[in-house]
């Protein structure tokens, strides 16, 4: 006699707790920075990287922009700031995700009852974590080699705020590439030469007025220079305009397209 057998059904992970989001989102971003502990190669190249920068501006063009280095630091400080902060980042946000995903490591975070922005979020918070830290290391060494801010400390406060914000923001972008593409290598790539493109028509070197005509037509649209400049004005005398509107403007707009886009993307990897 045969009897009848019931089909199993797979129940799926129950949805977090409301305000349960955010402890898993911190929970796995000192996961992401307990790694970054144990790999500080990770620390040191968001860090160093605008270090080096800010060393090869001012003491190899300082003298032939501004007539000395002492100058030169108060207009090109501003703007490693916001390279610190936010796009050194670019070159590192989403390889992690990406290697995270290619171990199995986030089939794991979906078995488990949490948000499906989270493990991204966390990832990103981290990030900001790590930009904190290239902001700090870069005011330090900035006030060894010379520079001072020359507004308020509210201002300067608001210029490294900025600066973190618009990281935040940007590296969505990252995220995203991060879990569309499958192989690092064309990861790097494309980060790579996003990075190039926007760092490249900039007034981070000099003003956009000694750029040719076909690059101040992208540096005028390039959020990273609105950035650069808003962070410049808030550091020192040189005029802010609407730089800061601006720069909240693209941040916005970042975030509200590439967010989301991140997100897709990784829920259709499931």
């Amino acid at each position: 006699m045969m009897t009848a057998t019931t089909p199993t059904t797979i129940t799926p992970p129950a949805s977090p707790r409301p305000g349960a989001f955010w402890r898993h989102s911190l929970l796995l971003m000192r996961r992401s920075l307990a790694k970054t502990a144990r790999n500080p190669g990770l620390l040191a190249n968001g860090v160093m990287t605008p270090v080096i920068f800010l060393v090869l501006f001012v003491y190899l063009f300082g003298g032939a922009v501004s007539g000395s280095s002492g100058d030169y630091i108060q207009y090109v400080f501003p703007g490693i700031v916001v390279t610190g902060a936010g796009l050194s980042g670019m070159l590192s946000s989403g390889m992690a995700l990406n290697i995270d995903m290619k171990k199995g490591v986030f089939d794991r975070f979906r078995s488990l009852p949490i948000g499906r922005t989270t493990p991204l979020l966390g990832s990103i918070l981290a990030d900001v974590v790590r930009y904190v830290i290239a902001v700090v290391v870069l005011f330090a060494i900035g006030f060894l080699m010379g520079f001072r801010v020359h507004t308020d400390a509210v201002s300067a406060l608001g210029a490294a705020a900025l600066a973190i914000f618009f990281g935040f923001c940007i590296s969505w972008v990252t995220v995203f590439l991060g879990v569309l593409f499958k192989d690092e290598n064309t990861l790097m790539m494309f980060v790579f030469f996003a990075f190039i493109v926007l760092l490249f028509g900039t007034s981070l070197a000099a003003p956009i007025d000694t750029l040719p005509g076909w690059l101040q037509a992208w540096a005028n649209v390039n959020p990273v220079n609105h950035a650069m400049d808003a962070a410049r004005g808030l550091l020192s005398d040189y005029p802010l305009g609407n730089s800061v509107t601006w720069t909240l403007i693209w941040s916005a707009i970042i975030f509200v397209v590439f967010c989301p886009l991140a997100v897709i993307t990784y829920a259709r990897k499931s």
